[in-house]
């Protein structure tokens, strides 16, 4: 499926990204992110919800804690963090399957702690770079997330050009 990698120069530039995507999702629609501590998830996330309607008001804060944050907006949007899990058990026990069949969106920190999760998901890795960069790996493991994928590439491209 599709993939896409760029650098991000600031917290702006990462909250700007997932803005985009917050635009674009749909219900169903499932981000897996995967980075260090302090590589922008959470940023990422932020600007997300604002993309999708969550009211500026509203702080989105990481679930690290909690496990899972629900922010309404023009759809629902399901923040988890996969952090303190240990087993599939733990994501029965958190309800994630059930909040994958809502009509919502899920997104869910630290993806490679259960990586064979067989899910239609836009995987977006972070690696910090320096100071305020982090290089952003986007690839897409399903049709709905490639579509959601190639429509972000284009968007972000033609933003770049003006």
């Amino acid at each position: 499926m599709g993939k896409w990698r760029f650098s991000s120069r600031s917290p702006e530039t990462t909250r700007q990204l997932g803005e985009l995507l917050g635009t674009l999702a749909q219900p169903g629609t499932v981000l897996a992110l995967e980075g260090d501590l302090g590589s922008g998830k959470t940023c990422l996330t932020q600007g997300f919800a604002r993309g999708a309607g969550v009211p500026d008001d509203q702080p989105v804060t990481s679930p690290t804690y909690t496990l899972m944050n629900h922010y309404q907006g023009r759809i629902d949007l399901y923040h988890f963090d996969f952090f303190r899990l240990n087993s599939p058990e733990d994501l029965e026990d958190l309800g994630f399957d059930e909040d994958l069949h809502r009509h919502g969106v899920v997104i869910y920190e630290w993806s490679q702690r259960f990586d064979d999760l067989d899910l239609d998901a836009l995987h977006v890795s972070m690696a910090w770079v320096a100071e305020q960069e982090r290089d952003i790996a986007l690839s897409a493991s399903g049709p709905v997330a490639a579509q959601m994928l190639e429509s972000a590439r284009r968007e972000w491209l033609t933003r770049e050009e003006s």
